[in-house]
C-alpha cells in the first residue's frame, strides 16, 4: 500500500521551499501548509504517518494543533520545528507526545535523518499506536518488583521507548539508571542496533572527548592507532551516558552541537561525519542544581532533559526488596555453588526496615558477601555484615557490643579471607557509607574514580 504523503505546516514561504526541496530530494512526496487551520484539514484529508510542524504560527499556537492532531490519530509521529528561542517550547511539545525536535537553523541531512527515524516507527498504510504511560505490574526488561513506584518506572520507559525523544535517568546511585536504559533501547524500534554505554565519571576528563567522538593516529600522545568513539560506535542504536553531570564543560560543548547536528568530528580528524544515534542519560545528581552551579550548561541540559525517568530509592519500593534479595540469592549461590534458600523472618523485617543508602547495588552486595562466607541454606541475622545488622536503633540495640568487642567482630569477619577480598569488602562499605556514591567513596580513599570502576568491574566479572 502506497504510504500517504508527509505533511509540512511552516507559516514561511522562503523556508517551504527549502524543507519541500529537500524531502523530495529525499524520495519524499509532502503537502505543504501555511497555517494551523489550513494543516489541520490536509491533516484530516491526507491522515499523514509524519507531520513535521513550526511551532509559531500566525494563527494558532503550534503545540494545540499538534494536541489535536495527536488526539485524532495517536500514533503519528510529530516532527516539531523551533528557534532557538523557544527551546522550552519544544520540550514541552516532546513531553505532550512529539516524536523529535528540531532547532533552526538544522542542515539537510539531519532533517532527512529526522523524517527517516519518524517513519521507521510507521507500519505503511497505518498508524502505529502509542502505549499510553499505565501500570500494568509487569516488571520490564531486567527490573524485579511490582511495586506502584515501579510500575509507573515500568509505563513511563513503555511509553517513551519507540520515540526520538532524549530520556533523562535520575536516581540515586545504585537503582538502575542503566537497566532502565536498556530496556528502553530493548522496547524501541532500534533494538537490533548497539546499545553503548559510557561512563562519563569514570574517565579521566583529557579522554573523554576520545572515548565519545573517536580519534585518529598520532592525533594525541598516546594515540597510537585509530580509534572509534562511543558515538560511531553507537550508529544506528542507543548512546547512553551515564553520570553525565560529570561531563567536562569544553565536551558538554561539543555534544551540544553533536545533538543538533548528528554530526561527529573524531580528535585529530578535518572531516566530520554523519551518525543516526539516540541518546540517553543518567546522573545521580540534581541535574538543575548542577546547572545553577554553572557545572552543567543550561541549554544541554534543556536539550537532553525531554522525557524524565526518575528511579526510586530502594527505600521507597516496599516489598520489592523481598523479591529482589530472594532472586539475587537464588543467582549467587548457584554461581559460589552454595545451597542458600531463603531467609529467616527477622533477615526480611530487617530487610524491609533499612534504609539502603546504596539501594540494589547494596543489597546485592550484602547477599553477595553472606553466599561467598557462609555454606547456607538459610541466610540469618549473624551471617550479615556488622553495619548491616548495626543498621536500626532497635537491631542495634540487641547486639550492642563494647567498642574492643567491635573490633575482634570485624577482625573475625576478616579472618581466612585474601587481601583482594578484605580490599573489596573495605571499598564496598566505603562507598555504601558515601550513599554509594563512587566518586565522594574515592575522595575518602585517596584514589580516582576510574581505580574504584575499574576495580568494581574486574570483581563482578570474576566467575
Amino acid at each position: 500500500m502506497t504510504q500517504p504523503p508527509l505533511l509540512l505546516i511552516e507559516d514561511l514561504p522562503s523556508l517551504q521551499m527549502v524543507y519541500e526541496s529537500v524531502l523530495k530530494s529525499g524520495g519524499h512526496r509532502v503537502r505543504v501548509e501555511g497555517t494551523a487551520a489550513a494543516g489541520l484539514a490536509a491533516f484530516r484529508e491526507i491522515e499523514p504517518d509524519v507531520v513535521m510542524l513550526d511551532l509559531m504560527l500566525p494563527d494558532r499556537d503550534g503545540l494545540d494543533l499538534m494536541q489535536d492532531m495527536l488526539a485524532l490519530r495517536p500514533g503519528v509521529s510529530v516532527i516539531v520545528i523551533t528557534a532557538h528561542g523557544s527551546i522550552n517550547k519544544a520540550v514541552e511539545a516532546m513531553r505532550a507526545g512529539a516524536h523529535e525536535f528540531l532547532v533552526k537553523p538544522f542542515d539537510e541531512q539531519r532533517f532527512l535523518n529526522a523524517v527517516g527515524n519518524a517513519l521507521s516507527v510507521q507500519v505503511p498504510g497505518q498508524v502505529a499506536t502509542v502505549a499510553p504511560v499505565e501500570q500494568t505490574g509487569a516488571p520490564v526488561g531486567a527490573f524485579i518488583g511490582r511495586s506502584a513506584p515501579m510500575q509507573e518506572v515500568y509505563g513511563r520507559i513503555t511509553s517513551v521507548a519507540r520515540s526520538m525523544a532524549t530520556v533523562f535517568i535520575t536516581g540515586e546511585s545504585g537503582t538502575g539508571k542503566e537497566l532502565c536504559a536498556q530496556a528502553v533501547h530493548d522496547l524501541s524500534n532500534r533494538a537490533k542496533g548497539p546499545f553503548i554505554a559510557l561512563n562519563c565519571g569514570a574517565i579521566p576528563s583529557d579522554l573523554l572527548e576520545s572515548e565519545v567522538f573517536g580519534h585518529l593516529k598520532g592525533s594525541f600522545t598516546g594515540a597510537i592507532s585509530d580509534k572509534i568513539g562511543a558515538a560511531a560506535a553507537a550508529d544506528g542504536g542507543t548512546l547512553f551516558l551515564d553520570e553525565i553531570c560529570e561531563m567536562d564543560m569544553n565536551l558538554q560543548t561539543k555534544l551540544l552541537r553533536f545533538l543538533q547536528t548528528s554530526t561527529i568530528q573524531p580528535v585529530g580528524s578535518t572531516k566530520p561525519r554523519k551518525v543516526n544515534v539516540r541518546i540517553l542519560c543518567a546522573t545521580n545528581r540534581d541535574p538543575l542544581d548542577a546547572v545553577r552551579r554553572g557545572q552543567f550548561r543550561e541549554d544541554l541540559y534543556y536539550r537532553l532533559h525531554v522525557v524524565p525517568i526518575h528511579l526510586p530509592p530502594l527505600r521507597d519500593r516496599g516489598n520489592d526488596v523481598v523479591e529482589i534479595a530472594q532472586t539475587a540469592l537464588t543467582r549467587f549461590a548457584a554461581k559460589e555453588g552454595r545451597t542458600f534458600t531463603g531467609f529467616d523472618s527477622d533477615v526480611l523485617s530487617l530487610f524491609q526496615k533499612m534504609p539502603w543508602p546504596g539501594n540494589v547495588r547494596q543489597l546485592l552486595n550484602v547477599l553477595w558477601n553472606v553466599v561467598v562466607l557462609h555454606p547456607g541454606p538459610v541466610v540469618k541475622l549473624a551471617m550479615l555484615p556488622a553495619d548491616v545488622r548495626l543498621t536500626t536503633p532497635e537491631v542495634a540495640q540487641e547486639i550492642a557490643l563494647k567498642p574492643q568487642d567491635q573490633t575482634r567482630n570485624a577482625l573475625d569477619e576478616l579472618a581466612g579471607m585474601t587481601m583482594d577480598q578484605i580490599e573489596q569488602v573495605l571499598i564496598e562499605r566505603v562507598i555504601e557509607r558515601n550513599g554509594g556514591s563512587l566518586p565522594r567513596a574515592a575522595r575518602e580513599l585517596a584514589l580516582s574514580p576510574s581505580t574504584l570502576y575499574r576495580k568494581r568491574e574486574r570483581w563482578l566479572a570474576k566467575p
